[in-house]
Order: structure tokens, then sequence, then C-alpha cells
């Protein structure tokens, strides 16, 4: 089976090429500046904001499965318009579409999200991935959108290196004490997109971790599973600045591990 990684240089994008791999599946994957390392990818340059490149190249590919795991964060025309172009590319060729949304979509005036909640943004960010998410929606009724929340593993995400940079001294900042996620392991994610990614089910399905923590708590089990001095790291309130986006947002992902092999592990377990 041939399939297509949007975003497979990025971090989630890495570990979904590793797996794909790993399976035996023939793999193409996107970069926008330079290409990822794994070998034996067909690793194409792709602008998200092109059309005629993005529908080109899917078309040249005739992926099965295409995964859309790019980010643009607040850039409408990445986040939003970048993923309906990858939708309509895909309706086209009649490939399986699983688009990676956030839980960014949601306001946390509710605090706890399952898979029916509808969004309501509150950031640049939340809103492109919630008009992605609508789009996606409407143009391949069969496709995959699933939302996840702060991702970790190995010490190479973006929140880890915060962390192990802040206990250096290396970098001003704090973390967040009401700022509050449910972290999944990149692994866990990634295993679990495939899965849904091969099945013959649709809609919308949540994939976080069952712990819910504060970007604070989390940094401490963080620390402390790579050696770090968790007293080092600095404290703060997002509310106390004008940062805009939601503070606590708590994705319920029952329904979904429920039709799940792939087991989402918490942080209090993968961090142990």
């Amino acid at each position: 089976m041939t399939v297509l990684i949007i975003g497979g240089s990025g971090f989630l994008g890495t570990e979904l090429v590793r797996q794909a791999i790993a399976a035996g599946h023939e793999t193409a994957a996107t970069f926008t500046s330079r290409p990822g390392r794994t070998p034996g990818v067909a690793w194409q340059p792709l602008d998200v904001r092109d059309p005629a490149r993005i529908a080109g190249l899917i078309t040249d590919v005739a992926p099965s499965v295409v995964v859309n795991a790019s980010s643009g964060h607040s850039d409408w025309a990445v986040t939003a318009d970048g993923a309906i172009r990858v939708a309509l590319a895909a309706a086209e060729q009649r490939c399986r579409l699983v688009h990676v949304s956030s839980d960014a979509v949601f306001s946390g005036t509710h605090v706890h999200y399952d898979e029916s909640s509808l969004p309501d943004p509150v950031s640049p960010y939340g809103a492109a991935k919630a008009a992605a998410e609508t789009a996606v929606r409407l143009l391949l009724p069969d496709a995959v959108v699933a939302r996840t929340s702060l991702i970790l593993g190995h010490g190479r995400s973006g929140h880890e290196r915060m962390v192990h940079a802040l206990a250096a001294g290396t970098r001003d900042g704090v973390l967040f004490t009401d700022d509050i996620r449910c972290p999944v392991h990149v692994e866990d994610l990634a295993a679990a997109l495939w899965e849904l990614a091969l099945s013959d089910t649709a809609g919308v399905f949540h994939l976080a971790g069952p712990d819910a923590l504060s970007r604070y708590d989390l940094g401490v089990l963080i620390a402390r599973n790579q050696g770090l001095d968790g007293a080092r790291l600095p404290a703060g309130r997002r509310a106390d600045t004008d940062l805009p986006g939601p503070l606590d947002v708590r994705l319920d992902s029952h329904a979904t591990q429920e039709r799940l092999r792939t087991r989402l592990r918490g942080a209090h377990e993968f961090l142990r």
C-alpha cells in the first residue's frame, strides 16, 4: 500500500513515517524546507499554499491513504486553506484522508470535551483548525478527523526542549500553572492514527492521554524523567499574559479509545 504523509518532516510526521516504513508501506512524505532523515522514503517538497502542486503530487504518488499532519500554526493560508486544498485533491483522487486537528478548536469554557463537542475557538490557530475540520468533513464524509493535544516523546518535542532550556537557564520564560492539557506520546498517537487510517471508520476522534496536567506540572515530570533539576523551572500564570487561546482544555478520548487496539498512555505512565 502507498501512503502519503503531508508534513512528514515534522515531529509527528517523522514518527508517522517511521511507523509506515516499519509496516512495509510504500511511503512518500512532504517537507517545506528540508527533507527528513528517514531512509526509504520518497521525500517531496511541498508548499500547501500551492493548489496545483498539491493536486499534482497526489496524482503522481497515487496514495491509498493521505495523512495530513502539517501545521502552519496561526497562518490561515497554511493551516486552514492548505488543509482544504489537500482535502480537495484527496477527494478528486478518491484517497482516504486522515486529517490531524487540535484541542485548540475549543475555548476551554466547558473544560471537558468529547468527540460530539462543537468547536468554539478563541485563537487564530484554533479558528484555522476548526475551519479545516469543517471543510474536510464536508468534502470527504468518509475521512477521519483526529483531534489531539500536547505531543511529547523522547525529549524531542517543543515542550520538552523548552523544559531542558529553562532548567539549564539558557532560555527566558515560564511554564504556566493554569494552562492544562492531556498530553499524548508521539508513538501512541502515530500508531492510533495509522490504526484509524487503515480501518473503514470515519468521523471525529479524540487522541489524547488520560492525564490532565498543567504545563508546569508536566515540566516537572519531564525534568524528573530526564534527570533535570525541576526546582529550576520557573512558574507563571497564562491568565496574567495577553497570549491568545484557551486555558483548560481536556480532550475526553474514552469513546475513541474503546474502538482502538492502540492504548493511549497518560503522561504519568510514559514519563514514569
